[in-house]
């Protein structure tokens, strides 16, 4: 998968800002697609050369105006090619899990530190993907929003996110604990 199809993803029912395209990615889409705000920029850029989106500027009052970006037929016709094409493995590259795999050269004390700070940050990220699927729901249970909303893709997603959030809660949990007990 390319960044181009994430943000693709990203626009299909809405227009959106970089600055809220750049947001989105720092919380909701996070758990399953990293990009800086250089790369994402860039891309939209690329992206409406290639005619897959379109952008234009919105005047604000108070605000300096800013540009938004919407798919075209032809950017709608590349996301549905994308996901016709067959799906990868998942890979997994992941730097904490190279220093836990290399513990015995590490301190531990730094590598407790460094799972610690994971955790409270999937924590937030946790709870931040919850209260976007409560109000994607709108007061409706899930299983009333997934039989009658019209575009559930972003409620797959996010809650995909919270499953991996999860069990990233719980290996940093877990590996924290078995190192405080080696020290």
């Amino acid at each position: 998968m390319a960044l181009r199809h994430a943000l693709l993803a990203a626009l299909l029912d809405r227009e959106l800002s970089g600055y809220q395209l750049s947001k989105l990615f720092d919380l909701a889409a996070s758990s399953f697609w990293h990009a800086s705000s250089q790369q994402l920029y860039a891309e939209l850029a690329k992206l409406e050369a290639d005619g897959l989106l379109t952008g234009h500027e919105v005047v604000q009052h108070g605000r300096p105006n800013k540009r938004v970006f919407a798919l075209t037929d032809t950017g709608r016709d590349e996301l549905a090619r994308f996901t016709a094409a067959p799906t990868k493995p998942i890979s997994i590259r992941d730097d904490l899990i190279v220093k836990a795999y290399a513990e015995h050269a590490a301190d531990p004390s730094v590598l407790i530190k460094q799972l610690d700070e994971r955790l409270t940050q999937a924590r937030a990220k946790d709870e931040f993907l919850q209260a976007q699927l409560t109000r994607l729901r709108d007061g409706l249970s899930e299983q009333e929003y997934l039989a009658t909303a019209e575009n559930i893709g972003p409620y797959l997603a996010g809650t995909r996110g919270r499953m991996y959030l999860k069990d990233e809660i719980s290996w940093c949990e877990w590996a924290a604990e078995v190192l405080r007990g080696r020290c």
